[in-house]
């Protein structure tokens, strides 16, 4: 697997994740600090190869994505 396959399955794997302000003690239990630290974990990766975390779901899912009106 290539580093462009690596980095496209990471992004893939982050439009699935939950939003770590959605994650909480209610819904998460005890493992919420957790899944927290590994979501920053995978912001920082996809940063750090010049991705932006905020645009990925739109490349991922461009169907899905709502047209900007700005």
């Amino acid at each position: 697997m290539s580093n462009a396959d690596t980095l496209n399955a990471l992004k893939i794997a982050f439009t699935y994740m939950p939003q770590a302000i959605e994650v909480n003690k209610y819904d998460y239990g005890d493992r919420c600090d957790i899944i927290r630290e590994h979501i920053e974990a995978v912001r920082e990766a996809l940063l750090s190869n010049d991705v932006d975390p905020e645009e990925i779901y739109g490349e991922v899912n461009p169907a899905l994505t709502p047209n900007s009106t700005y």
